[in-house]
């Protein structure tokens, strides 16, 4: 976890506190679960998704990945790159792949970090320019 929320500690938990824990809707994790980025881990008698700590892990990863641009395939290509990581059994020839896949997106990340702090300091820029022009003027000498 992310120190976002305190996760669920081996139980399962409904959409509405994954939704708390996450700052994600409702809506945007049924989308996520229909686009293949998080299977519920179980489901109650009555068909309710219920999520784990794992499920909770993957949202947090993809929560700030869609206001930086990133698609639901980018999401989901990165997410089959880290499970073939986590996966001690899998195939070597995978792994390598899956790291530099992870590296690129990283890489990319970066990228977009870089551009929004440029995007800021225009925007503190504007801000400033702004606030000095709407600043009372000075009381005349005297």
């Amino acid at each position: 976890m992310d120190g976002q929320g305190e996760g669920v500690r081996g139980r399962h938990v409904h959409i509405g506190e994954v939704a708390e824990l996450t700052g994600l809707s409702h809506r945007t994790i049924r989308y996520y679960e229909e686009m293949g980025l998080v299977t519920p881990a179980a489901r109650t008698d009555g068909g309710f998704r219920l999520y784990d700590d794992a499920d909770i892990a993957r949202l947090l990863l993809v929560r700030p990945m869609k206001p930086l641009g990133f698609s639901v395939e980018e999401m989901r290509a990165l997410l089959e790159a880290l499970d073939v990581l986590a996966d001690p059994a899998g195939e070597p020839g995978h792994e390598a792949q899956a790291r530099e896949h992870v590296a690129a997106v990283y890489a990319d990340a970066e990228q977009r970090l870089a551009d929004l702090r440029r995007t800021t300091a225009r925007a503190e820029e504007l801000t400033a320019s702004l606030r000095e022009a709407m600043a009372p003027p000075p009381p005349p000498p005297g």
